[in-house]
């Protein structure tokens, strides 16, 4: 047999044998399969019906737990239907014993509306025959009475009323003492009478030389420059400046001081210094009454107002630093309005600018009074402020109580013992007056009262006065003083005429 044909027939041979396996293989596993699907179909059918079995349970549970409570919920409400049924029934006889009693209140208050008319009739009809009877009306009857109880009682009524008064009187006095006293003692800042130097001490001894300079040149030109008198005594390191005005003591003394950190001490650098503290001093003059209106409590004053204040430092009165003064009067004044129940906001700040017009009125006419009441005006300063401060010297009227309070702060600062001194007042209106006598000639440009008094420098402007002028100007102004001042000892009259020539190298 050709062997192509027996390949061929082993080549069938082994693809139907091959067939015949894989076949016998499928079918075992498809009929595994069949069981696997039939056995999982009959599991979930078991767990299916046992979810129904399970739900229905479930089911039946919450109808019965439903019913149970529909059946609670419909006694609950019957239940309250009852009490609702019997609290109307109790409400309803309650409206009805309301409507008896009411009822019977009202025949009684008719019955005695009726009795009162009677009695009316009656006191009435008792009343005319009185007046039959008496020949007297109701009103003549009771005239009558009176006068003759006050007349048969006239000095016991007297001496009743006398006592009365006097117990008033006493209270009065005694409660105003208690005030007063109160006041005082809660108040008690310690403060003597400005004196008229000041003290700068000297880290070296050696440095008075310096500032006297070559011949006194540089004390001159310091004492020219702040209008003051430099004191170089035995005083150990300190040099004493003296003034009657503060303004010019302070100037001079912080000048001096910065000099005297600075070392270099010559006419020129002293005139620098001085213009350079003057406007400085400005400034301070701002922060020192920011300070009194800072202490008083007081936070709504205009800037310009409180610049004044700031100047008020360097015034006197008697003695007395104004602005301290003003800031005793501000704390007395809200003391004693809060004892007696008044604005105390308004008695401070009244109290606080009464003297506010002596810081300009020695450069404007007219009482400081005046000039304090156009200056708070002119800053829109509220007008019951300008009511309580314009009557602490009697020249306007008490328009409101606060101006009382203000008064008697005023009273109590000035007259408590080592406030003021009389001597020292009169002693600077001396130098003041003898400083605008001299001012008012032609040709003047400064004028300084120095040495207590006893002596007063002319500084005159070049171009208008020369030098046989100065001599015709000195005896002028001593003959004025002479005539217009009375004074103890004599005064010397200084005219100084200084000429500068000034050109610059360029």
């Amino acid at each position: 047999m050709n062997p192509i044909w027996i390949a061929a027939l082993a080549l069938v041979a082994g693809g139907a044998v091959g067939y015949a396996v894989k076949f016998f293989q499928s079918h075992r596993q498809s009929d595994s399969l069949e069981k696997d699907f039939k056995a999982k179909q009959e599991a979930a059918e078991i767990e299916a019906k046992t979810i129904v079995i399970t739900a229905k349970d479930k089911a039946a549970q919450i109808v019965a737990e439903a019913q149970t409570e529909e059946r609670e919920t419909k006694q609950e409400l019957r239940r309250l239907e009852d009490r609702l049924t019997k609290k109307e029934d109790q409400l309803n006889e309650e409206r009805n014993s309301l409507t008896k009693d009411k009822e019977k209140t009202t025949e009684e208050s008719k019955k005695i509306l009726e009795r009162e008319e009677e009695l009316k009739k009656m006191r009435a009809q008792a009343v005319l025959d009185l007046e039959h009877l008496s020949g007297l009306s109701a009103a003549e009857a009771k005239q009558k009475m009176l006068l003759e109880i006050q007349e048969a009682n006239k000095e016991e009524l007297a001496r009743l009323l006398a006592k009365l008064e006097r117990e008033k009187q006493q209270t009065v006095e005694a409660k105003a003492a208690e005030i007063v006293t109160t006041v005082i003692q809660r108040y008690a800042r310690d403060r003597i009478a400005d004196a008229t130097t000041s003290l700068v001490p000297l880290p070296s001894e050696d440095l008075k030389g310096k500032i006297i300079g070559r011949e006194g040149r540089n004390v001159r030109a310091f004492e020219r420059a702040t209008g003051t008198e430099v004191i170089v005594d035995e005083t150990p390191e300190g040099i004493v400046i003296s003034s009657f005005d503060p303004l010019r003591r302070e100037l001079a003394k912080i000048s001096l001081e910065k000099l005297i950190r600075d070392g270099r001490i010559q006419p020129a650098r002293i005139e620098e210094v001085v213009e350079q503290t003057r406007s400085e001093l400005d400034s301070y003059i701002q922060k020192v009454g920011e300070d009194a209106v800072f202490e008083v409590g007081i936070l709504d004053f205009p800037k310009e107002i409180i610049h004044l204040l700031g100047r008020l430092n360097y015034r006197t009165s008697y003695g007395q630093n104004v602005l301290q003064h003003s800031v005793e009067v501000a704390h007395l004044a809200g003391m004693l309005a809060s004892e007696l129940g008044l604005n105390v906001m308004v008695a401070k700040k009244g109290a606080l600018v009464h003297d506010l017009g002596k810081a300009i009125d020695h450069e404007v006419e007219g009482t400081h009074v005046d000039l304090g009441r156009k200056l708070l005006k002119k800053y829109g300063v509220d007008e019951a402020v300008i009511k309580a401060m314009e009557a602490h010297h009697d020249e306007y009227p008490y328009s409101i109580p606060e101006a009382y309070v203000v008064t008697t702060a005023d009273a109590i600062s000035a007259a408590r013992p080592g406030a003021r001194r009389d001597t020292l007042e009169k002693y600077i209106k001396r130098l003041e007056d003898i400083e605008n006598i001299v001012k008012s000639f032609e040709g003047v440009k400064q004028a300084f009262a120095v040495s207590a008094g006893r002596e007063v420098r002319v500084f005159v402007t070049p171009e208008k006065i020369d030098d046989f002028g100065s001599f015709q100007l000195a005896k002028q102004i001593s003959g004025r003083i002479q005539s217009d001042l009375q004074y103890p000892g004599e005064i010397k009259v200084v005219v100084i005429r200084e000429v500068r020539a000034i050109e610059y190298a360029r």
